[in-house]
């Protein structure tokens, strides 16, 4: 790839693909190289080019999935922490995005070329880096199906209920959960039988405010335990009109190091869309190492 200094990877098949020419034109008025993707493969690789030849900015133009191929490839280039990360929104769900305070496309394209630029912490899971969320369980599995309005309330409560109330069967996961470098009051391990595990770096699970703080060196555990249908859908209205993150069924774990084994079958995980299947699963945090820019409305410590 011949070195220039910014660059936009572009998914012209995200959302409703009728972004094409006014993300390019947009981007390349702000100084950027604008080169489309073929495949998931292919950002991956694109942005992998741009992390060993040193471009300074690197744009993803598409959905979270598309953010998330652009992350792997830069952190195969072991280029996470020397390039600027810029996000301009046209998936469906865009949660990502939407915590980093960017809502629109126009707004995307003016945040990529000239905004605020904060230090925000990236996940890890066996090596491969995630910045909003990885799941376990019956979201994980609903993932792989889901419309993509359901995507965007994927891994909370509701979206829990939601999957219930549409019976899918799900048996539950017999699983032991590890923490380390624990908050203080916070407890360290759980073992049990879980609807799901709810791992969080750019989201939480636990009220209506889904955003979580990204910089304060931490991911967001929620355990749901297994329970009857309507147990949950109680849990969950308390949880959303009261404002309690101590529901009974419902471990909340704030955490640098996190490990999720199965005492049964293998476990699906959803790490940032990208589905596996795995018999245990460690995750860990790297404290801000990934330089993002921000929109005008992103709150490093949302409440």
């Amino acid at each position: 790839m011949q070195t220039v200094s910014r660059l936009c990877i572009l998914n012209p098949m995200s959302g409703a693909a009728d972004h094409v020419e006014s993300v390019t034109e947009g981007m390349e008025a702000n100084g950027f190289e604008v080169r489309e993707t073929e495949s998931a493969d292919h950002a991956v690789e694109l942005a992998r080019e741009a992390g060993e030849a040193g471009v300074e900015t690197v744009a993803a133009a598409g959905g979270d999935g598309t953010i998330n191929d652009v992350l792997c490839g830069l952190y195969d280039a072991d280029a996470l922490s020397e390039v600027t990360f810029a996000i301009v929104p046209v998936g469906t769900a865009n949660l990502l995005a939407r915590n980093l305070g960017i809502s629109t496309v126009d707004e995307g394209i003016e945040v990529a070329a000239e905004g605020e630029v904060r230090s925000v912490d990236v996940g890890l899971a066996e090596d491969e880096p995630f910045v909003v969320s990885c799941i376990a369980g019956l979201p994980a599995d609903v993932s792989t199906s889901a419309s993509g309005e359901l995507k965007e309330r994927l891994g909370t409560l509701a979206f829990v209920v939601t999957a219930i109330e549409e019976t899918i069967e799900f048996d539950g996961l017999d699983i032991r959960v590890e923490t380390e470098e624990t908050l203080p009051g916070d407890e360290s391990s759980w073992e049990g039988e879980a609807l799901c595990a709810l791992v969080g770096n750019a989201r939480k699970f636990v009220d209506d405010d889904e955003r979580a703080n990204m910089e304060d060196g931490r991911f967001d555990v929620v355990i749901v335990e297994r329970m009857d249908a309507s147990s949950l859908v109680a849990e969950a209205v308390e949880q959303r009109l009261l404002g309690h993150d101590d529901t009974d069924g419902v471990h909340h774990i704030r955490a640098r190091e996190v490990s999720i084994e199965s005492d049964g079958e293998p476990i699906t995980f959803s790490r940032d869309g990208e589905v596996s299947t795995h018999d245990d699963l460690d995750m860990t945090l790297l404290r801000a190492e990934l330089d993002i820019r921000v929109g005008e409305s992103y709150d490093p410590a949302p409440q």
